[in-house]
């Protein structure tokens, strides 16, 4: 005599819908108009601010003009030419030592239009990631000829090669409980700027 679970799964196994095939999700259909204004949006829609600029000397100009650029005292800089650094990151053996720092300034590879995430890999950061999270304040320096429409754009991109690590940065740290209270900069980066440049 069947127990009444298998009589019960039984029932389940008949009653299963006809198999549908899977939608080809390698590419999207989506496409924005105006790719650096959709992705300046979509930053500003994740708490983070975008700046529009023409060249890596009106990048130096707006970044110098962050007061988050302006009031810090420990900067790391991978892109010296738009500031320069107070820490030399190449000389930090130990990530602890990081905890101070005010201000990261670190090229990303590319940026998605669809979410505002800026593509990152060790390939910059040299196994000094902790950088982009403990530092109070994140500037993120893009070409803005760079930009895909969508993150099936992006993942149809991503080369890890050499790379062994790699992240997407959308804004801000970002944190929000039950309550619908949300707290930026809880776990990381008190503010995410990125610098599209093109």
């Amino acid at each position: 005599m069947r127990s009444s679970r298998e009589k019960v799964l039984e029932r389940l196994r008949q009653a299963q819908p006809p198999a549908v095939a899977l939608p080809d999700v390698a590419t999207s259909p989506v496409r924005f108009d105006d790719l650096p204004a959709r992705f300046a949006q979509s930053v500003t829609d994740v708490a983070g601010s975008c700046l529009r600029v023409g060249s890596m000397a009106e990048a130096a100009a707006a970044i110098r003009g962050l007061p988050a650029a302006q009031s810090a005292r420990q900067i790391v800089s991978l892109v010296p030419e738009v500031l320069p650094g107070t820490v030399a990151l190449d000389s930090v053996d130990d990530p602890h030592t990081l905890e101070g720092v005010d201000l990261a300034v670190v090229p990303g590879e590319f940026g998605v239009a669809e979410n505002g995430a800026v593509w990152l890999t060790d390939a910059v950061l040299k196994q000094r990631r902790a950088v982009l999270f403990v530092t109070q304040h994140l500037v993120l320096v893009v070409p803005g000829k760079e930009l895909v429409h969508t993150l099936h754009d992006a993942y149809a991109r991503l080369r890890l090669g050499a790379a062994g690590f790699g992240l997407f940065i959308a804004g801000p740290s970002k944190t929000a409980d039950i309550e619908q209270a949300l707290v930026i900069g809880a776990h990381g980066a008190r503010s995410a700027t990125i610098v599209l440049v093109g």
